[in-house]
C-alpha cells in the first residue's frame, strides 16, 4: 500500500488538474464532508486560484448534522442514497455547479454494522451525479487518504466525460 504521503501528494495534483478544468468552465466546486474531516475541502483551498472556484464546505460528522444541513434522509448514512442527498445538499447550499462528498467507517471500529474502510462517495457535476463504494484496508489515516483520493479521481473523472468541445479543442486528451 502506498504511504498516506504519496495518496496526499497524488491527490494534490488532481487537485491542480480539477481546478484548471473548473476554471476554464467557469464553474464552480463544494464539498459535503463526514469521515475525511475536513481533508477535501483543505485540498481545494490550497490549491491556486482556489478562490475564483471553491465555493465552500461543510463538515457533518454526526448523522444528526448530515440530515440537518445537507438533507440526508432518515437510514444509514454510510450508503449511496445519503452521499447522494450530501452532493445535492452541498450544491444546493452553497449554489455551486459540481461537488463531491463522503461518507463512510473510517475505523478503527465500524460504523452502523459497516466494517472499517467501508465508504461511499458521490462527485456531481451539472445534473449528473455518479457514486461508488469501496472497502478499503489499513489504518484510518490510511483509509482517509484513499477516500480524499477516490472522491477527487472520481469528480475528476465526470467533469472530463463532459467536456464541452471548446474544452476539448483547447486541451486535448
Amino acid at each position: 500500500m502506498k504511504s498516506v504521503e504519496s495518496i496526499e501528494a497524488e491527490a494534490t495534483d488532481i487537485v491542480a488538474e480539477i481546478g484548471e478544468i473548473i476554471s476554464e468552465r467557469r464553474l464552480t466546486v463544494a464539498v459535503a464532508e463526514s469521515l475525511t474531516g475536513g481533508k477535501l475541502a483543505n485540498q481545494f483551498a490550497a490549491t491556486e486560484g482556489s478562490g475564483e472556484w471553491f465555493a465552500g464546505g461543510v463538515v457533518a460528522y454526526q448523522s444528526e448534522a448530515k440530515r440537518r444541513v445537507l438533507g440526508v434522509p432518515p437510514g444509514p448514512v454510510i450508503s449511496q442514497e445519503a452521499v447522494t442527498s450530501m452532493v445535492q445538499g452541498v450544491t444546493a447550499l452553497f449554489g455551486a455547479d459540481s461537488g463531491i462528498a463522503a461518507s463512510g467507517a473510517g475505523g478503527p471500529g465500524g460504523q452502523e454494522g459497516q466494517a472499517p474502510g467501508t465508504t461511499w462517495i458521490a462527485a456531481r457535476v451539472s445534473d449528473t451525479v455518479e457514486t461508488e463504494l469501496h472497502f478499503f484496508s489499513g489504518e484510518p489515516l490510511e483509509i482517509l487518504a484513499q477516500t480524499q483520493l477516490h472522491c477527487l479521481q472520481l469528480l475528476r473523472s465526470v467533469l472530463m466525460r463532459q467536456r464541452p468541445a471548446a474544452w476539448e479543442a483547447e486541451f486535448p486528451g
